[in-house]
């Protein structure tokens, strides 16, 4: 696939993000401004739940409001799920990316991560809830594939990478190993790849790799996402140079 055609669809798939600790009214609604370009719409922007009336108030009902949920930190506390969660929908928010307790998992604690999951998606009800399983800490083929198999297990819509908040974030190995287990359970849950994602050439290897073992078809903002900021001016002056 050519660069201008994969900017077009990444542009479709991107969760338009700002997490950051001096974000402030102004700037997220220049994020929401953003959110619009001349090539199409950013399929959501993803905005700590603070800030969701003001997306609300500036962007177009056809771009989602993505909010996080135990964010950074992926904590095992089940109280603070559900106020968050309760919060979150009240205010406004579409989709939910909420953070796997990775430790206790890696404590091997299965058990509480299952219920924890499966108490996510009951106090999310219809909103778009996405797994973030932090695999740059799980590490290994046999961790991302079991943390994977549990968010299939208790119906989340898309497995996410990373918080972009660890060391490592997204990689294409990890990646790899979360589409085939997609592939495997034949379920229909989706992918998003975040944290580290700067240049067209870093989300072109997710498109490419996604369209390899889900099939062309498959890869549309339904299923395939990327969380990034400053990935939109790359792919736009992509389509500009191509033009």
């Amino acid at each position: 696939m050519d660069d201008v055609s994969a900017a077009k669809i990444l542009i479709s798939a991107l969760d338009l993000t700002s997490l950051n600790s001096d974000d402030n009214e102004d700037s997220i609604i220049s994020l929401c401004q953003k959110a619009s370009t001349p090539y199409g719409q950013t399929a959501a922007v993803c905005i700590y739940p603070q800030f969701i009336p003001v997306a609300k108030d500036n962007l177009p009902s056809s771009i989602k409001i993505a909010t996080v949920i135990n964010f950074p930190l992926g904590l095992a506390d089940l109280y603070l799920l559900e106020k968050e969660i309760t919060t979150a929908v009240k205010l406004g928010a579409d989709e939910l990316d909420i953070v796997l307790p990775y430790r206790t998992f890696l404590n091997h604690d299965i058990d509480f991560c299952l219920a924890y999951l499966k108490h996510a998606r009951q106090l999310s009800s219809s909103k778009t809830l996405k797994i973030i399983i932090e695999t740059g800490e799980l590490k290994t083929v046999d961790n991302i594939r079991l943390a994977s198999e549990l968010c299939i297990e208790t119906q989340a819509d898309f497995i996410k990478t990373s918080t972009g908040k660890t060391d490592i974030s997204a990689t294409p190995e990890a990646a790899n190993v979360i589409l085939e287990t997609i592939k495997k359970s034949e379920k229909n849950v989706g992918f998003k790849a975040s944290g580290g994602i700067k240049t067209i050439d870093d989300a072109k290897k997710y498109l490419t790799l996604s369209q390899s073992i889900m099939g062309p078809n498959w890869v549309n903002f339904k299923h395939f996402r990327l969380g990034a900021s400053s990935v939109l001016a790359s792919l736009i002056d992509t389509i500009k140079k191509g033009y």
